[in-house]
């Protein structure tokens, strides 16, 4: 183990928000981002089928959340709770 890893490893990581914040978090990344893309691919797809529009919606809105929204609100959220 090298002295970096064991200086480190008694250092406890940062507790992350709590689970009410976490589910908030997620909540402000999806219903918009679902309210912009029903919006913009509803008409377009009104055609289709129930499951085929749904997938077509979370194909689009998940990774959005997952990769790009989320990780940027819990970036906002840790550097307002530093703030405190």
């Amino acid at each position: 183990m090298s002295a970096n890893a064991e200086a480190n490893q008694g250092a406890q990581a940062p507790a992350g928000p709590s689970i009410h914040r976490r589910a908030l978090i997620t909540w402000l990344a999806i219903y918009p981002t679902v309210t912009v893309v029903l919006g913009l691919l509803g008409p377009a797809t009104a055609g289709l089928p129930l499951l085929v529009r749904t997938l077509i919606l979370t194909g689009i809105v998940v990774p959005v959340a997952a990769y790009v929204l989320i990780p940027a609100l819990m970036k906002a959220n840790a550097a307002l709770t530093r703030r405190r």
